[in-house]
């Protein structure tokens, strides 16, 4: 699991270079944020988390499984991330950030740019916070 990034992920790289082409400017992963948020947009007061969905238990995603092999390793670890992701987003809204969740099955499925239009329109709405995923379910919505 040592070579297992968490930063610069394939995902996230593709995302950054299409939210710049719409010419959105960003700070990276800002140690002065809680969580250090993948993508923090100052002039939106908005953070964008790019997240694996195996990683970060993407419900109904067919990427989001689980290795048959020492299975209660696995779920304390993926309980934890989760758990994890809810603090974050709680401390992130405390502060009075906005905070946008992009799935990578979102991206592998629509693209960078479709995402990336996505999140441009979130960001002139005020709404609070948005999951962005290729579920049909996705929308803009409130932190659970």
């Amino acid at each position: 699991m040592a070579g297992i990034r968490g930063k610069h992920t394939k995902p996230e790289l593709m995302l950054r270079s299409a939210l710049h082409r719409l010419g959105l400017r960003y700070r990276l992963h800002s140690s002065k944020l809680p969580g250090r948020p993948d993508i923090a947009l100052q002039k939106h007061q908005a953070a964008i988390e790019v997240r694996g969905c195996f990683w970060h238990r993407h419900k109904g995603c067919v990427f989001c499984t689980t290795p048959a092999s020492n299975a209660s390793f696995w779920k304390q670890k993926f309980d934890e991330t989760v758990t994890r992701d809810r603090r974050n987003v709680r401390a992130l809204r405390k502060l009075g950030w906005r905070v946008g969740v992009v799935w990578e099955c979102s991206i592998k499925e629509h693209g960078a740019e479709a995402v990336a239009r996505r999140i441009a329109v979130w960001l002139h709405s005020n709404e609070p916070y948005a999951d962005i995923s290729s579920k049909a379910s996705s929308k803009v919505r409130r932190a659970s």
